[in-house]
């Protein structure tokens, strides 16, 4: 049930797709995309063209994305389940994509890791370049907020309506956001389905620091889609590196 929730809301989000594909038509494929889930970003390169890798180390959003795959697709992507942090392809990559807020849920360790092997992965000259919600922003929004329905949407299956809600709490170090889902059922029943995803906190800066002591070189930081410069107020911190 949760990968067809899941991309029945975040499919409808579509304003980071046109900085992604142009990078991958910069770079060329064959694009590797850490964490796909459910294919909201690869399916469109995949689309545009481009040969894709897929990984993501949840199977359920990976059936999904195979069976949301078009028949006629071409080139299909090339789907495999695995840690981000520690995954072994046969092939590298001139694009190595991480988008969805997914870098900064990465403890310290786990992101080091992942840098080591993401190197192992890159062809000459290739990219490395991932968004996440800018820690600098994060820090400065109040400790704690109650939840609040986001949106209403039609359940693909069902046809009834479901609600999203989000809340959020803030210590020094972390950013936790619970997202519900409400699936309102004609009876008046409402069947609940809950998540969270934890943000460290780390500053930006920081997370700069960490690319260069893995041995890339930053490139380009933007703190939203459409080119514009990161600093502390803006929601996205958005890099891009090189080896």
């Amino acid at each position: 049930m949760f990968p067809t929730l899941y991309h029945a809301h975040h499919s409808q989000y579509k304003e980071d797709l046109p900085f992604w594909l142009d990078l991958a038509h910069q770079q060329g494929g064959p694009v590797l995309e850490l964490g796909c889930g459910t294919g909201r970003v690869l399916l469109p390169l995949a689309q545009a063209g481009l040969r894709t890798v897929g990984l993501d180390n949840n199977l359920d959003m990976l059936r999904f994305l195979r069976a949301a795959q078009a028949p006629d697709l071409q080139p299909t992507p090339l789907l495999f389940a695995a840690s981000l942090t520690d995954f072994h392809l046969t092939q590298r990559f001139p694009l190595v994509l991480l988008p969805c807020n997914t870098w900064s849920v990465l403890e310290a360790g786990q992101r080091r890791k992942a840098l080591s092997t993401i190197r192992q992965h890159l062809s000459p000259g290739g990219i490395f370049a991932a968004s996440l919600p800018n820690p600098d922003f994060l820090r400065d929004l109040p400790a704690s907020a109650e939840a609040d329905v986001d949106e209403t949407y039609t359940h693909p299956l069902t046809g009834n309506p479901v609600q999203v809600s989000s809340s959020w709490q803030r210590t020094r170090s972390l950013f936790t956001v619970t997202w519900h889902y409400d699936h309102l059922l004609p009876d008046g029943e409402v069947e609940r389905l809950t998540i969270q995803s934890r943000h460290e906190l780390t500053p930006a800066a920081g997370y700069l620091e960490e690319l260069r002591q893995a041995g890339m070189h930053l490139q380009a930081t933007y703190g939203e889609y459409d080119g514009s410069p990161a600093d502390r107020w803006a929601a996205n911190l958005i890099f891009v590196a090189s080896i």
